[in-house]
């Protein structure tokens, strides 16, 4: 097992899913692509607990904050001013965080190897 496979397994909350994908998105890549991989990826990455609890606050008061934290503006307005699409939206989030979370993480993982492609170097 090498280093950034264990780096990997470092980040909080990460799944036998995402370690895969990480793999597989990283194969080809060099040392220092690696490194520069991992850092601008774990800068980038949610925590699917996190994501977990800000779903939940959305039962107490401010709804789809979750959403916002994803980066997806337009579902976090409509969340916040439905509250919740009347609570069911928040339940079906609640239910799949991780799913959520782990699209949310494959898109910033393929940022991350494009700006790692580009010739940026973050270490």
């Amino acid at each position: 097992m090498d280093f950034y496979q264990n780096a990997y397994m470092n980040l909080p909350g990460v799944s036998a899913e995402e370690l895969g994908f990480l793999k597989q998105a990283t194969n080809g890549l060099d040392e220092n692509q690696l490194k520069s991989f991992f850092v601008v990826y774990s800068t980038k990455r949610k925590n699917p607990n996190d994501i977990l609890l800000l779903a939940v606050i959305g039962f107490f008061g401010f709804a789809g904050i979750h959403r916002f934290v994803m980066g997806q503006v337009g579902m976090g307005i409509l969340f916040f001013f439905t509250g919740g699409l009347c609570c069911i939206g928040t339940i079906v989030d609640v239910i799949n965080y991780k799913t959520l979370t782990f699209e949310y993480n494959q898109k910033m993982a393929y940022e991350a190897f494009n700006i790692v492609k580009i010739g940026g170097q973050f270490y």
